[in-house]
């Protein structure tokens, strides 16, 4: 149990029959009324976001989930196979418990967020940023810039597409961002 008091970044809450974690918080008190705490929950079964209300000082169970790292193996008709770096056990993880499952790329070390009651995993989360190879990308025209950031799309060895500034050639390596796949910036070898 815990109150409202008690809210970061990352709680895990049991509300509604569903897991959410906090993604962000704001306690406010109003001139006139009780303080309430604004909420934005995202479900960790579903990965959907609402928005939430509490009253303050209002008490809501707490799940007791667990970060784990872990190793990419290999995709198959069963799924993405992970392998734990300490104890080097297998598990098996479906696609949609995993965001961005196509910036992955074999031996990539993940978290994997697991509900330490039940031990059932809820998400895998990858690092904020991959390092990729570009497989294919149109080579970039001078002069073809219409806005100030002209971009173009590239397929990287995982086969994600993502957009990169024109003057990114192919077989290049490059840092995406993993939260919004954006690219960040050139590797240098």
């Amino acid at each position: 149990m815990a109150t409202t008091a008690d809210f970061r970044n990352g709680l895990v809450l049991e509300y509604n029959n569903d897991l959410f974690a906090i993604v962000q918080f704001q306690h406010v008190k109003p001139g006139k009324g009780p303080a309430f705490v604004r909420t934005k929950l995202k479900s960790l079964t579903t990965g959907k976001v609402i928005d939430n209300t509490f009253t303050s000082g209002v008490k809501v169970n707490t799940a007791r989930v667990e970060r784990r790292p872990y190793q990419y193996l290999y995709k198959d008709d069963l799924g993405y196979s992970f392998m734990h770096l300490e104890t080097f056990e297998q598990i098996v993880i479906e696609e949609k418990l995993i965001e961005n499952a196509d910036l992955m790329k074999e031996g990539q070390e993940v978290e994997i967020v697991v509900h330490a009651d039940n031990e059932t995993p809820l998400s895998c989360e990858l690092p904020p940023f991959v390092e990729l190879e570009i497989t294919y990308s149109e080579p970039g025209v001078r002069g073809d810039t219409s806005s100030s950031t002209a971009l173009k799309p590239a397929t990287l060895e995982t086969g994600a597409t993502v957009m990169v500034p024109i003057f990114v050639e192919q077989g290049e390596t490059i840092k995406v961002d993993t939260r919004d796949r954006s690219y960040s910036e050139r590797v240098k070898k």
